[in-house]
């Protein structure tokens, strides 16, 4: 390795310095207490040498020796300790965040990049006039979709100790703090810290569905229910300041969940499950509301006399009297003259008969809206804008939001399960095999309902009609926007989606003799992708789907995988792939006449298509955005948007700002494009055919499955479904989080840049060196593919990959050449296109982060490393040894951030 002497910590990052120092200095004391002062001086012992190894080139076998042979419970402690002092630098990064926001909302000179106010200051400088905004905000559809797919499954009580973390360090930025208080701000972080170290960092159980809801549920009722008024209210105040307009907002947010949902090679996820989740959100948000009823009507004490209501908030407090006697009997004395309070405990009355499910209790959202802005409006029209009318407005803007599902519910299947159920049903165990135009002109008439099905007591037709039959009572029950989209997994053909209108159908989802349900058919693979223009088309020549369309406002959803498209084909197909199929799509929408909306299935590593939102939106093709943004959060991207109230609140700012940057003043037509997709097309087909090479050889699997710690992830307790579709007979098989993570856990993070090296090295034989230069010059999509791989090289370690790679035994050395070179060519190429000479140069904060974490991650790295031949050599029986090496799993997690 060559040695490297720049710095962890840029000129402007002093604080931050200062905050890695304090939790550093912390974490060490409490691991001498907790673990003794011989555990401790080893601690520091690797640490020191890990550090050496990066300042001064030392050898990795050189480290590795030091961490050979330990104990497993000895190896278990140490890698959490690692863990531990990442916590500390991560937490410490992200409360750096919120301080330099502070710092821009404080000097007034700029506004932070990326805020609202930037954006729309870089809008008005475009030309973009008030009503063009304006009216382009009624069009915003942002929904984030928080997933159960697993790369994190932190606990909620360590989610709260780092948040009191957070809030200690966030104190800090008091400079007028006593050194009393600020000895009780250590104090408490000390105190989290040390609680954390006897905590363990998952449960040894799976989780269930169940669980996986409360993880999600966690960070919808927490950060996001506290944030989203402040969102609308920044977004108000940049329209007031920029444009001098004061408007009330549409709703721009909503939120989804698949967890409960997600059926998809998943046997706990069924009927049960979205009942469950549907009740156990209605609940959660029901009480979330309840509670800020009842801190309004504490707030509103106005009494009569003093200050008049309007008729109509009386005229609704008599009718509440007495439709709601009881409640009624409930008020105090002396409270009969405080009008606005009154109601309000009424109106918390009325709440609760709602989670009872009676009659007296709201049928929708929309009476509880109209109630809250009967308040909103008699403070406004008495005084009281500053006496509780903004408060009134937050909860309005909650109850929005939120609804009362708090999540709307997608459902996923795949299309051989339905195919399954129709072979059943139909008697027809060839139907799977038929040519697509066959079965859909078999399934026209059930879809339609002009023909029905017998009935099947076949497993999986019972558990398709149920489900069916649930949706079903969902919209009856909760309203129809409780359920969002059904998602068709693995979908290639316009029966597959004729499929899912004959199964609701036999299940009974029939509203007006329309099946009301948004289907989204999912596009995976390379080959799906290319595939997608085709059958989107035969779709819309469907008479029958037609006509269900138009009942759903001719909007038609298309959900794109990035993960299994780059699982399948490489980062470079996969993202040319999807990009390409963005564009045709959009052009047979355009001429069917339909809306066309796009779902993005993006996962946390740039492999998975994680990506810094503006770029992304802004290198889409043009019309791909349209106001529209649904998107796949999950794993630890969850946990670093949204586990923070202040970042949570700046995420969502920023997509705002980027969806109406990208919607409003795409980029502009590129007369050079049709030449670079040309190009494009060449470099992906070779990308591809490199990267399939390299999969497809004999004996890939075995290596694989020996020269990254894939065993271990299979049998982590991160997530309620199982780690493949079907028995590991190949990379097809194996979900792409573990195929991402196994990588990634190895350093060499293949995935994110394998068969980029090659396909540039041919481009610039075929298309000249200066051709691709142009590209990742002046191309956007080009651009912010060069600068998401540039990011995961910096990540790698070649070395460490190769401790790694020599667990295979004699596979090693046919396996790991290829990886080497394809790495040198992939690094020497990027950096010769985008004129650089050394990673990230162009992106130094990211570059120091990572070099501050690189001497913590090293160690676990190469522990893992030792236990995992330990682990093998006795057949996997050895469980301390494995806890051992889980530990090293989430450290290493914890160090790269992103994992899967």
């Amino acid at each position: 390795m060559e040695p490297s002497r720049e710095p962890e910590f840029l000129p402007p990052d002093g604080p931050l310095r200062e905050d890695v120092s304090r939790l550093g200095a912390m974490v060490g004391r409490m691991l001498a207490e907790q673990g003794g002062d011989t555990f401790f001086a080893r601690v520091e012992q690797v640490r020191t040498a890990a550090i050496r190894r990066r300042r001064e080139g030392a050898s990795v076998e050189e480290l590795a020796a030091s961490l050979a042979g330990l104990d497993a419970d000895d190896a278990e402690a140490l890698a959490r300790a690692f863990a531990t002092y990442f916590q500390a630098v991560n937490t410490a990064e992200r409360v750096h965040r919120i301080r330099r926001r502070r710092d821009y909302q404080r000097e007034g000179s700029a506004p932070q990049p990326e805020s609202l106010l930037d954006v729309l200051g870089r809008l008005k400088a475009a030309g973009v006039g008030a009503d063009e905004l304006v009216g382009w905000l009624d069009r915003l559809w942002i929904e984030p979709v928080f997933t159960a797919h697993p790369t994190e499954a932190v606990r909620r009580s360590l989610l709260e100790k780092e948040q009191a973390i957070v809030a200690s360090l966030i104190d800090g930025f008091d400079r007028e703090r006593t050194p009393q208080e600020r000895r009780e701000d250590d104090d408490r972080i000390y105190m989290a810290l040390s609680a954390g170290w006897q905590t363990a960092e998952a449960s040894p159980v799976r989780p269930s569905v169940q669980d996986e809801r409360e993880h999600v549920d966690f960070y919808l009722a927490h950060p996001l229910y506290r944030i989203v008024p402040a969102l609308y209210e920044s977004l108000a105040q940049a329209l007031q300041t920029t444009y001098g307009v004061a408007i009330k907002l549409p709703r721009l947010l909503r939120f989804a969940s698949w967890v409960g949902g997600d059926m998809d090679g998943n046997p706990n996820v069924g009927a049960d499950t979205i009942a469950d989740c549907l009740d156990s959100q209605r609940a959660l948000v029901l009480e979330r509301y309840r509670e800020d009823v009842a801190t309004l009507a504490r707030l509103l004490s106005q009494t009569e006399g003093r200050v008049a209501a309007s008729a109509a908030l009386r005229a609704r407090l008599a009718d509440y009297r007495a439709r709601f006697p009881a409640a009624a009997a409930q008020i105090r004395p002396r409270h009969a003259d405080m009008p606005y309070r009154c109601l309000l405990q009424l109106v918390g009355a009325r709440l609760a008969l709602t989670g009872d499910e009676s009659s007296d209790g709201y049928p929708s959202s929309g009476e509880l809206l109209d109630d809250l802005q009967l308040i909103a409006d008699s403070l406004f029209q008495h005084r009281g804008v500053h006496a509780g009318a903004y408060a009134v407005e937050r909860l309005l803007c909650r109850v929005r939001s939120f609804g009362f599902h708090l999540a709307r519910l997608d459902v996923r299947q795949d299309s051989r399960v339905h195919d399954d159920a129709l072979a059943a049903l139909l008697a027809d165990d060839g139907w799977a095999a038929r040519q697509a135009d066959e079965r859909a002109r078999q399934l026209r008439d059930y879809a339609s309902g002009g023909a029905r099905f017998a009935i099947s007591h076949a497993e999986v037709v019972v558990a398709l009609y149920d489900v069916f039959a649930t949706l079903g009572n969902t919209r009856r029950r909760y309203g129809g926007e409780a359920v969002g989209l059904y998602i068709i997994s693995m979908a290639r053909s316009a029966a597959d989606v004729l499929a899912v209108l004959a199964l609701a159908r036999y299940g009974g989802l029939v509203q007006d003799d329309n099946v009301p349900l948004n289907i989204a058919p999912l596009f995976e693979t390379v080959d799906d992708l290319k595939n997608a223009p085709a059958t989107l088309r035969a779709l819309l020549d469907d008479p029958v789907y037609r006509r269900h369309l138009a009942a759903r406002g001719d909007q038609q959803w298309v959900m794109l995988g990035y993960s299994d498209s780059g699982k399948d084909g490489g980062t470079l197909a996969s993202r040319w792939g999807l990009q390409r199929a963005q564009v045709e799509l959009l052009e047979v929408a355009h001429a069917a006449s339909i809306q066309l909306a796009f779902f993005h299935g993006r996962g946390g590593s740039a492999s998975r298509g994680g990506a810094r939102i503006t770029p992304a939106l802004m290198s889409s093709p043009r019309g791909a955005v349209a106001g529209v943004l649904r998107v796949t959060e999950q794993g630890e991207v969850i946990h670093r948007k949204y586990g923070i109230r202040a970042l949570a609140l700046r995420n969502l700012e920023q997509t705002v700002g980027a969806v109406l940057r990208a919607s409003l003043r795409p980029r502009v037509d590129e007369p050079r494009e049709a030449r670079w997709r040309e190009q494009m097309d060449a470099l992906a087909a070779a990308s591809r055919k490199t990267y399939r090479a390299f999969v497809e050889r004999d004996g890939f699997v075995d290596y694989f499955r020996t020269a990254t710690p894939v065993d271990v992830i299979e049998r982590m307790t991160l997530g309620s479904r199982p780690a493949s579709r079907r028995s590991m007979r190949g990379v097809q098989d194996l979900r792409a989080i573990p195929w991402v993570f196994a990588w990634t856990q190895c350093r060499s993070i293949l995935p994110g840049w394998y068969g980029l090296g090659s396909a540039l090295e041919q481009g610039v034989q075929q298309f000249g060196e200066a051709a691709l230069a142009e590209m990742a010059r002046d191309w956007p999509f080009f651009a912010n593919l060069l600068d998401d791989v540039e990011m995961v090289l910096a990540k790698c370690d070649l070395d460490i990959a190769e401790a790694f790679s020599k667990l295979s035994g004699a596979l090693h050395e046919e396996f790991f050449g290829l990886i080497r070179d394809e790495f040198a060519r992939t690094r020497h190429w990027l950096l010769r296109l985008k004129g650089s000479d050394a990673l990230l140069q162009g992106d130094p904060r990211l570059a120091a982060s990572i070099r501050l974490r690189n001497p913590y991650v090293d160690p676990m790295s190469l522990l893992q490393v030792d236990l995992l031949q330990r682990w093998r050599a006795g057949e996997h029986t050895d469980d301390a040894v494995l806890q051992a090496l889980v530990a090293c799993v989430n450290g290493v997690s914890q160090g790269l951030q992103n994992t899967g």
